[in-house]
């Protein structure tokens, strides 16, 4: 049976990843503790019923896989921004300063929004830390938001100028329950990441664009670093710890590139696909064998879950390999542009997959706290798949509107990563 449909052409599958990355990432924050759920329900290093952290247990949980998602879609996304830039004539050491700037803003959000969190105002908020987290985030409307263009221009700007104004009198004022007052070491970690992550990988892909060995070839001079950085009195333990700004900047951060660098690679895929001539209309390709993929890719994110969870080390190796093989023979005859894509796109999130297990004796075994090597490939490989899934479903169903709350999200994900943290 032959399905015929006509590609939207846009990138609604990546939104709706990174929506789905935020929503998760708030639903993981609204979990009790005290035991009051099974332990796959924690952060694999956190198990209930204590919830004492201890680096010394492997394995990863769903809730693990939220911030490789995030910052895979992210990668993914960095050759549309950066693209139309280039397209547009502006010099690269100019994107690049913007590049700069945008990282800047990130790493103040970080420093702002975790000031206004109640629970780091207090570790028992009262009603009073609640309402203040209320405020920090109706502040950040006030100089964020993108108001309609009937609106003056003058009245933005004061809008604007207030909310900036009232902010840094509220911060400078605020006294937390340990005594301390502003402080820049005081910030949101995973946005600091982001921070570091998309200057780190932006600038990267700009300068290689057209040059996907020197990309890769980046991630082996960082491998180098991450396995020695740890040898005493070595130049690379230096570099590894060298920062002229620690509350801005840590080498340990650039750790995520190895996740953030494979998304550009498939958003590189992703956007020579949304602009090609061939293939602009109509899309042929079996449906049974559609769906049959998209329970492939959901079956590899389930399968790696509940393996690496209860450590099934050979039998989740070797039902990897086993799925592997099944996707080969489910791509290998894709004759449109998108079934060619998903099929690019499969191959390399097995390699990912497969290269993250061949590391997963190192360091002890996969964990997300302390993050290493093997958590980065793995967690990209299945990120690849879940795209593939994603994508099925708005690109070749047209079931869009199924998507569109995590399309939506995805569309604006600080204000819904934020609006966990002090609305929710």
């Amino acid at each position: 049976m032959e399905k015929q449909i006509t590609s939207p052409k846009r990138a609604d599958a990546l939104d709706a990843l990174r929506g789905l990355a935020i929503l998760l990432m708030i639903l993981s924050g609204s979990i009790p503790f005290a035991g009051a759920l099974p332990g796959w329900m924690y952060h694999a290093q956190v198990p209930p019923p204590d919830h004492v952290f201890n680096p010394g247990v492997p394995g990863i949980t769903w809730v693990d896989l939220v911030f490789p998602f995030f910052l895979f879609a992210m990668g993914v996304a960095f050759p549309f921004a950066l693209s139309k830039k280039l397209d547009a004539g502006i010099p690269k050491w100019k994107i690049s300063l913007q590049v700069l700037q945008r990282g800047l803003l990130l790493a103040g959000f970080a420093i702002y929004i975790q000031h206004f969190k109640p629970y780091a105002l207090n570790s028992s908020p009262a009603w009073s830390d609640w309402v203040l987290g209320l405020v920090g985030f109706l502040l950040l409307f006030m100089m964020l938001v993108r108001l309609p263009k009937t609106v003056s221009k003058n009245l933005q700007y004061v809008l604007k100028s207030a909310g900036l104004l009232i902010s840094v009198a509220i911060l400078w004022q605020l006294e937390y329950s340990n005594g301390s007052g502003f402080s820049l070491n005081r910030s949101d970690i995973i946005i600091l990441v982001l921070a570091n992550v998309a200057v780190g990988g932006s600038i990267i892909w700009l300068f290689t664009r057209n040059n996907l060995l020197l990309r890769l070839g980046i991630l082996a001079f960082l491998l180098a670093l991450r396995v020695t950085h740890n040898i005493d009195d070595s130049w690379t333990a230096w570099l590894w710890n060298a920062t002229p700004f620690p509350w801005l900047y840590k080498l340990y951060y650039m750790q995520y590139l190895f996740i953030v660098i494979p998304g550009t690679v498939i958003g590189d895929m992703i956007f020579s696909w949304m602009n090609s001539k061939d293939d602009k209309s109509i899309m042929r390709e079996s449906s049974q064998r559609m769906i049959s993929l998209f329970a492939l890719s959901l079956g590899f994110i389930l399968l790696n879950l509940i393996c690496l969870y209860s450590r099934l080390l050979v039998l989740n190796f070797i039902l990897n390999i086993v799925f592997m093989l099944f996707g080969y023979v489910l791509t290998k005859d894709n004759t449109s542009g998108l079934g060619k894509l998903y099929r690019t796109i499969f191959n390399w999130g097995s390699f990912w997959l497969l290269l993250g297990l061949f590391f997963e004796s190192f360091e002890g075994g996969i964990k997300k706290d302390p993050s290493n090597i093997t958590y980065y490939l793995t967690t990209t490989g299945l990120a690849c798949y879940s795209y593939i899934a994603l994508s099925i479903i708005i690109e070749f169903f047209r079931k869009k509107k199924s998507l569109q709350l995590l399309i939506d999200n995805g569309q604006n994900p600080m204000i819904a990563y934020i609006g966990g943290s002090n609305v929710v």
